[in-house]
């Protein structure tokens, strides 16, 4: 695995969560095809992106969805 592999993979979550639900990892990882730990990368590349959030209310069940950071000027 590689950042280019890691980015193309983030890119792909971006894609899935573009629908504004919230998913949980097993979700993610069943509609994306992708491994737990190239899951784990690509989100840990959105999140230091500031792209994602995660709704930690529940703590067996720690959802992810898209960060959305609107500035007016």
């Amino acid at each position: 695995m590689d950042k280019h592999e890691i980015g193309a993979n983030a890119g792909k979550i971006w894609q899935l969560l573009s629908n504004n639900t919230k998913w949980d990892f097993n979700s993610l990882s069943q509609e994306s095809g992708l491994s737990n730990i190239d899951l784990a990368a690509a989100i840990g590349w959105l999140a230091r992106e500031n792209k994602i959030d995660f709704d930690t209310s529940d703590p067996d069940n720690i959802q992810v969805f898209l960060y959305v950071n609107v500035f007016f000027g």
